[in-house]
């Protein structure tokens, strides 16, 4: 999730895979896939940017699971069952 910011200066926060588009009208407009439009101070591009570091660390913070899961036991062994 991305924080964003009302232009009643109210934070709160977007699941970035639930925008469909981001426009600059000359205030820029978040739309939803339920068709939900917000308006919001940050820039197209800080939005953007928000969205790509927030998926970033997914990516990383799923690959620390990963490698993790190879240091614990990976399973029964044969025979065990």
């Amino acid at each position: 999730m991305i924080r964003v910011t009302r232009i009643n200066d109210k934070e709160f926060w977007i699941a970035s895979e639930q925008i469909e588009s981001v426009e600059a009208t000359p205030d820029t407009v978040v739309t939803l896939l339920s068709g939900k439009k917000v308006i919001v101070k940050e820039s197209p591009e800080e939005i953007r940017r928000r969205i790509i570091e927030y998926r970033g660390m997914v990516i990383r913070e799923g690959a620390k699971v990963v490698e993790n899961s190879g240091k614990e036991s990976s399973g029964p062994e044969e025979g065990d069952i």
